[in-house]
Order: structure tokens, then sequence, then C-alpha cells
């Protein structure tokens, strides 16, 4: 081990990390330290380092002495920041599980959301909430997630189950499924599980969590990232850090979303905002497919002869707060910035920053903007 820390904290306006510790932290986990210090709107959290990856792909599955010991630590600060404990009855904290290399592998490597939620949980959140709807479609969502990245279950089998019933039940998109539904599919989710693992979906949260923590350290060496690795010159020996951070929801009603963007047009370097984004969703659905992303912006909504409100007509303050914190962005980093965030009823929540790939054009132009 190179590193006797093992867990590095972040909340608002206070980080043990920074962006020039992503050997240690990865770059996202680097980077999410950063913008606390500079006090952008992070989900509060901490990262455990690459090394203790390395030491796990190295030992068959072992932890480090002393890492429980530091988790735990951070989890209790972690509970205190955000008045919610891990597994409690009445308010639950969840938190997302995602790794984070030091070199960008996007989509390579594995991401678990919404741990923490079980059959006593769900209860709680929807409670809550004041909104079923959304407990039992986070919660089946945490079961997809868990079982295809920790416990080894196909995703199409979660897939069929859904498309099943929607055919049963003359429903089109999962849109149209209502709280009960997804409560019913949740428990086919529950039996199909417990036949293929030969045992039941784990319901104690601390499970969850080192269970959730050992798949993202595998991924590092699934098929994807290596074979990443491999075109992109990556050395194996680096290994991938692993964040772990409350969760903020995109699928909290119709003023919550999420969506991806650079800060600037990356084929051309135009000083606009440029992606998309999705009302009602959880970052999964933006890449997965399942529904058609919507623009950031009301120009390149016309441009695409699109019917569908874009982020800047449909939540125009989401949209300017979203502005300002991309100039931020660029004014410190001094670059462009590939950045992902999640609104929850109205908030923007920054979840990662990144130095955005673009073409040569656009690459002189920014540069020329940035240094006038």
């Amino acid at each position: 081990m190179t590193n006797s820390k093992f867990v590095y904290a972040f909340a608002d306006g206070f980080a043990e990390g920074s962006a020039e510790m992503t050997e240690l932290l990865g770059g996202k986990g680097a980077n999410l330290a950063e913008m606390c210090r500079i006090g952008l709107r992070v989900p509060p959290g901490f990262t455990v380092t690459s090394d203790v990856c390395t030491f796990y792909n190295t030992n068959e599955g072992a932890f480090p002495d002393g890492l429980r010991t530091e988790v735990d630590a951070a989890m209790k600060r972690l509970s205190d920041d955000m008045g919610l404990v891990l597994g409690d009855k009445e308010n639950p904290l969840l938190v997302s599980v995602r790794s984070g290399a030091r070199a960008s592998m996007p989509g390579m490597m594995d991401t678990v959301l919404n741990l923490g939620l079980n059959d006593v949980t769900v209860a709680a959140l929807a409670k809550k909430t004041c909104d079923a709807r959304f407990a039992w479609d986070s919660y089946r969502r945490f079961q997809q997630m868990y079982g295809d990245v920790v416990m080894g279950i196909s995703h199409d089998y979660f897939e069929d189950i859904i498309d099943d019933y929607k055919f049963e039940n003359a429903l089109s998109l999962d849109a149209d499924l209502e709280a009960d539904d997804w409560q019913d599919i949740s428990a086919s989710f529950a039996e199909m599980i417990e036949r293929e693992a030969g045992h039941p979906f784990p319901q104690d949260p601390q499970e969850q969590l080192w269970g959730a923590i050992g798949a993202v350290c595998n991924s590092w060496n699934n098929q994807r990232a290596t074979t990443y690795r491999r075109l992109h010159d990556i050395p194996d020996a680096w290994g991938t850090a692993v964040t772990i951070q409350s969760m903020v929801f995109g699928n909290l009603g119709n003023k919550s979303a999420t969506g991806v963007a650079f800060t600037r047009n990356p084929s051309t370097g135009e000083n606009a905002l440029y992606g998309e984004y999705l009302m009602n969703a959880q970052g999964e659905d933006v890449v997965a497919g399942i529904r058609t992303p919507l623009y950031l912006t009301k120009a390149a909504r016309e441009a695409a002869q699109m019917e569908e409100l874009s982020l800047e007509e449909g939540l125009p303050d989401v949209h300017a707060e979203l502005v300002d914190i991309f100039q931020r962005l660029e004014s410190h980093f001094q670059d462009m910035q590939d950045v992902e965030f999640t609104v929850q009823n109205g908030r923007v929540f920054i979840l990662q920053a990144r130095r955005g790939k673009r073409t040569i054009e656009a690459a002189i132009k920014i540069a020329v903007d940035l240094v006038a």
C-alpha cells in the first residue's frame, strides 16, 4: 500500500481531497472534492482510494486492515451531514457507489444507485416523500442494478419481467406504471433473484454497501474496462477509486431531472450549453436509450425541430443556474468541462465534472476564448 489513509470525505465547503489527488481519488473523486472546495452544490460523500482496489484485486477479494473503521467513520459523518441513517426505518440514507479511475473511462466500470433500500426502508421513503410511485420505482432500480452488478444476474431477466408485466396489463411505457405496478414488479424481481442467485436479495444495508464496493473494485478487471485500457494505454496497475455519495433524485417529479452536458459545444467550441436531459429520470435513463433525451437550450430544440420543451424553456431557473455553474467551472479549471448533473425539486447538484473531449477546431477556439 502506498498510502495509510483509505477514505477521503467531502461535503458542502469541505473536502479532505483536491483536484491534484487523481492518483489516489481518481478523476471523479478528486474533482468532487475540488468542487466542494469552491462552493458548488455536490451531494456529500467520501472516496475510497485506488490503493484499496489494487489491494482487493491482488488479495482474493480481501479489504485492507483498517478500511472498515474508516468507512464507518465516513458514513457516520455523512449521516450527520444529511440527518439520515443507512437502514433507518423512518429516515433512511440512500447512497450511490461509483467507480472513478485517474484516467477517464466512461461507461466501462460499474455503478450502483439507491443503495440502502430494502423491504422496510422503501415504505419509509414513500412516507417521507409522500410519493409511493417514486419509492417503488427507486427500489426496483436498485434491485436491477445490484442484482446485475453485484450478484451477476443478467440485466435481461429484469427487463423481461418489466416487458411481460406491461404486455399483460396493456401498458406501453415505464411512465405508465403506477406505485402498485412497480411494487408488483419488485416482488417478481425478488422471486427471480432468489431463484437465480440461490439466496434472497440482501436486506442488510451494510451487506449491500460492502457488496457494492467490492463489485466496483472488481469491475476494474471486467472485459469492457480491460479492453478500453489496452486501446488507450492505461496501465492495469492504476486501479479505480470508489466514491460513495448521498443520493439525489432526478425521478422525484416534474421539477426533477437528470442530464449530461458540455460547458461549450465540443464540435465547434461555441460558448453555449451543449447536452441533453430527461425530466423525472435517473442517470442511467439518459444513456439506456429507453427514452428520448431532450435538449438543454431553446436554440438546439428548434434546430432539431423537436416539440418537447428544452430545459431552458421548461425549467428556466435551473437552466440559468447551470449557466452560472458552468462559468464557474471553466473559470476554476481553465478548460471546457464535461458535466453530469441532477435536479431534485428544482435544486441543481453536480455529480461529476471532467475535462471534455473536443474536436481540433473546437480546441483552438476554446483555447483562444479562455486566454482572451
